[in-house]
């Protein structure tokens, strides 16, 4: 039989399905994928099932039911000051990974330069490569995840049409500065290009960092397309959810993209986010409050470990460098150990970077679990590591 499509016979499964697998396996602890343990609040989950029972469960329109549509135009004004016309400038998706392949799809034509930056969701090059676009990378290194400005701005030029902007950062848990963001759109306005913004975990910042987007950035209100996420927002990753805000003048590409992609979204899931995105501000206070605790339970817990701990400013994530364990394998390596010895899964932060020589000595872990999940992998990575320790020639890894 003829060869079936190049890029995704060559793409393997992703580390997140395989290190879930495994973590099945072995009854692990499952720190390594980015979902909740715990479902989001009640009142957001009922109306969803009421919604159920009133009649309207055939299809939506296709950007977006209006109640929807209208709580995203209201947050965006409650939370960053932005005017958003709900009828011309929302478009709900089926999650977020939908929302940013809608949004590439919308600008991309093949041969088009898309600017992305390591370390990276999985999705984001296969689909610009899908796209028959260009991607140019551009990394950002441990511990400091600093922007290099010299090679973002080298990675711009006559082709770029787009950048793919993530922030707060997953896996590194930056939140982007006011200076870096800057920096950007004046690359973007330079090269005239667009910039879609996965902004997912927008509510989830720490330490006092604010997450800034870059369509309030002057000159970028109708060059941004911003993705948000009911999934992360509300801890409902299973109601795939998404949202991209956007000009009207972008809206009907990538509504257009939705069209071809999903047509449309679960009517009644989309209703009881509308009511989530309407909750008080102390909702989403207590949001940052509750996880900035559960990173600090995870985070003093890794340390005294002997883990090198990162800072997280924002997201789910914790990176630590596990070279202080004298673990001298890669991250693959510590991960698989981890999970078949000590029954803890963690990801390999090599899985988010696509170009060589990334550095392979950090995990990730996720710290948005109950307290009791969270003590019970810090208990059993104890024991491993003490084991480990009496055991001859463990530090080899």
């Amino acid at each position: 039989m003829k060869p079936q499509n190049d890029l995704l016979s060559a793409t393997g499964t992703t580390i997140f399905t395989v290190m879930s697998a495994l973590a099945t396996e072995h009854g692990a602890i499952n720190l390594g994928q980015g979902f909740p343990d715990y479902d989001g609040p009640s009142d957001v989950i009922h109306a969803a099932a009421a919604a159920l029972l009133d009649g309207r469960n055939q299809y939506p329109p296709m950007t977006g039911v209006p109640e929807l549509r209208e709580a995203v135009a209201a947050a965006n004004r409650r939370f960053y000051g932005l005017e958003v016309d709900p009828k011309t400038e929302v478009v709900v998706t089926s999650g977020a990974t939908e929302a940013i392949t809608a949004c590439l799809m919308a600008v991309l034509n093949p041969g088009d330069e898309c600017v992305l930056i390591e370390p990276l969701y999985d999705t984001y090059l296969p689909v610009v490569k899908l796209l028959g676009a260009i991607p140019r990378l551009v990394r950002l290194s441990p511990p400091k995840w600093e922007l290099p400005r010299a090679e973002l701005a080298a990675a711009f030029g006559p082709k770029t049409k787009a950048i793919l902007l993530n922030t707060p950062m997953n896996p590194a848990g930056k939140v982007f500065t006011a200076a870096e963001l800057a920096f950007i759109a004046d690359l973007v306005q330079r090269h005239d290009c667009y910039a879609v913004c996965d902004e997912v975990y927008e509510h989830l910042t720490f330490d006092g960092w604010k997450h800034i987007p870059l369509m309030t950035l002057p000159g970028m209100r109708e060059r941004c397309m911003r993705v948000g996420s009911a999934g992360k927002t509300f801890s409902l990753t299973g109601w795939k959810i998404g949202y991209v805000t956007c000009d009207k003048s972008l809206a009907p590409n990538v509504a257009k993209a939705h069209q071809n992609l999903t047509f449309t979204t679960p009517p009644n899931l989309q209703r009881g986010v509308a009511v989530g995105l309407a909750k008080g501000d102390a909702y989403f206070a207590g949001l940052s409050t509750s996880l900035q605790a559960k990173r600090d339970r995870l985070a003093a817990g890794l340390a005294k470990l002997g883990f090198g701990v990162l800072p997280t400013q924002g997201s789910y994530f914790i990176t630590t460098d596990f070279r202080p364990l004298g673990f001298m394998g890669d991250d693959v390596a510590f991960c698989r150990a981890l999970t078949v010895e000590a029954k803890v899964t963690a990801i390999p932060v090599t899985a988010f970077y696509a170009s060589g020589d990334a550095p392979n000595h950090y995990a990730r872990f996720a710290f948005c679990k109950a307290d009791a999940l969270l003590d019970a992998a810090l208990e059993r990575m104890a024991a491993w590591l003490a084991a480990r320790a009496a055991a001859p020639n463990a530090a080899a890894g």
